[in-house]
C-alpha cells in the first residue's frame, strides 16, 4: 500500500486515526487539517505514530518562530536576494504539480553570503515553499485531485568550485534540512539537467542532508533531457529555453519574468568586510617562510580541492607536483600545478581544486616569503577525493 487517500492498509488506517487523535491539540495551528495532509508526516517516518507526532509538533513550533503563515504577505526578501538568487516557479507537469527551475551557474554565493544574512535566505527559502503550497492548494481545487508534491528541475550548468564553498554548503544544507523537517513528501521529483563532470563530487558533499526517499527522487538526465521533461510537462508549459514552447509575453525564451537567473552580485550591495569561517585546519607561516602540505595522489584524474583563510592580511598560494621522491624540494624545482598568486583570503576565505592529471606527491605551498614583519595565521581544509565513477 502506498500509504495515500484510498490506497491504506487496515494498519496504516488505524495509524491515521492514532496520529490525527495524539495531535488533536495542534490541529488548527496546522496548515491544513486533511489527511492528504497528515499522511504525508505519517509516510515521512514510515508510519510510525510516535516519531511523526514528533516532528510535526516541532513544525508548529518552526512556523511560530519563523512566522510562516504571514511570511508571503509581511515580509519581503532584500533586494540583493530578489535580483541575484536564481530560480522561480514556471509552469505546471502534466500531473498539475507546479514546476520551480533552480538555476546553478550564475549564482555567486560569496557575493550572496557577503550581503544578506543567512537568516534572510532561509527566510526566503520558506517564503518560496509557502508559495509552492499555496499553488499547490490552488491546483487541488481547481483540478478536483490532491496536488502536495512539486517538480524540481535542476540546472547544473556551470556548476565550479565557487558553489563548492565551505559557508555555501553549510548554509545550502541547512536549508535541505529545513526543507526535510519542514515540508515531508513535498518533492515529487528532481530532475537534474546539463551536470558537469564535477557534480558527483559537489552532491556528495550535500548528500547527507537529504533522507533516502529524497535521494530516491533524484533523476540525473543526459542529452536526451529535453525530450525527457517533455514526457513529464506539457510543451506549452515549458519554457523555450528547456525544450518548450512558452516564453514570457515579450518573446523572452528564458521565461524571465518567472524564473530568476541571477548573476555576480555587485560590490555596492556588500554589508561586510569578510567572512569568518572555521575550517579543519590551522596553522601558522613565519614571516619570511613557506608552509608546503604533501599530499600523495594515487589515482589519475583525482580531484584536489582546498579552501583556506588568512588573518589579518593576504597570503600567497600555488600547487605544485615533486619531481623528486622524499625530502623538501623548493618551489621553484617542482612542477607548477597551479600558479602561484597572492590572495586576499584574510578578506573572502579562497577555494579552489584542481583535477590531477597523473599520481604522485601533490604541494600545496602558502607563501609568506614577501612578508618580513607579519607571520600569517591560517585555517584551511585540503580534500583529496579519487576519481568519480
Amino acid at each position: 500500500m502506498s500509504g495515500r487517500v484510498g490506497d491504506l492498509s487496515a494498519k496504516q488506517a488505524d495509524s491515521l486515526t492514532q496520529f490525527r487523535d495524539r495531535i488533536g491539540d495542534i490541529l488548527p495551528q496546522l496548515p491544513a487539517q486533511h489527511d492528504h495532509y497528515l499522511l504525508r508526516w505519517l509516510r515521512a517516518r514510515s508510519f510510525n505514530v510516535p516519531k511523526a507526532e514528533v516532528m510535526i509538533r516541532k513544525h508548529v513550533v518552526f512556523r511560530k518562530n519563523m512566522k510562516a503563515d504571514a511570511i508571503i504577505c509581511d515580509w519581503t526578501p532584500p533586494e540583493v536576494i530578489r535580483r541575484y538568487v536564481s530560480g522561480g516557479m514556471c509552469g505546471h507537469d502534466k500531473e498539475g504539480s507546479p514546476i520551480w527551475y533552480d538555476v546553478v551557474g550564475p549564482l555567486d554565493p560569496k557575493g550572496l553570503l557577503m550581503s544578506a544574512s543567512k537568516q534572510d535566505f532561509m527566510r526566503t527559502k520558506l517564503r518560496n515553499m509557502e508559495m509552492l503550497q499555496r499553488e499547490c492548494q490552488k491546483q487541488s481545487q481547481q483540478l478536483g485531485v490532491n496536488v502536495e508534491a512539486i517538480t524540481l528541475i535542476y540546472d547544473c550548468e556551470g556548476l565550479g568550485f565557487k558553489h563548492m564553498w565551505k559557508p555555501a554548503i553549510e548554509t545550502y544544507g541547512e536549508i535541505l534540512t529545513m526543507f526535510e523537517d519542514n515540508y515531508p513528501e513535498g518533492l515529487k521529483r528532481v530532475f537534474l539537467i546539463k551536470a558537469p563532470k564535477l557534480f558527483p563530487i559537489a552532491y556528495n558533499l550535500i548528500k547527507h542532508f537529504l533522507c533516502e526517499e529524497t535521494r530516491r527522487k533524484l533523476v540525473i538526465l543526459g542529452s536526451n533531457w529535453q525530450e525527457v521533461l517533455r514526457k513529464h510537462v506539457d510543451a506549452e508549459q515549458l519554457p523555450v529555453a528547456y525544450g518548450g514552447t512558452r516564453t514570457d509575453p515579450d518573446g523572452d525564451p528564458g521565461c524571465r519574468s518567472m524564473i530568476n537567473y541571477g548573476g555576480t552580485v555587485p560590490r555596492s550591495y556588500y554589508i561586510q568586510n569578510s567572512i569568518k569561517v572555521q575550517y579543519d585546519s590551522t596553522a601558522t607561516v613565519s614571516r619570511g617562510a613557506v608552509l608546503q602540505l604533501d599530499y600523495d595522489i594515487a589515482a589519475p584524474g583525482s580531484l584536489l580541492r582546498w579552501q583556506f583563510a588568512s588573518d589579518g592580511a593576504d597570503i600567497g598560494f600555488g600547487v605544485y607536483r615533486r619531481t623528486a621522491p622524499g625530502g623538501q624540494q623548493k618551489m621553484a624545482a617542482m612542477l607548477e600545478v597551479v600558479p602561484s598568486q597572492r590572495y586576499n583570503a584574510h578578506l573572502v576565505p579562497e577555494d579552489g581544486g584542481v583535477t590531477c592529471p597523473e599520481p604522485g606527491v601533490y604541494v600545496l605551498c602558502f607563501d609568506n616569503s614577501y612578508s618580513v614583519l607579519q607571520a600569517k595565521r591560517l585555517s584551511y581544509t585540503v580534500e583529496a577525493l579519487p576519481p568519480s565513477p
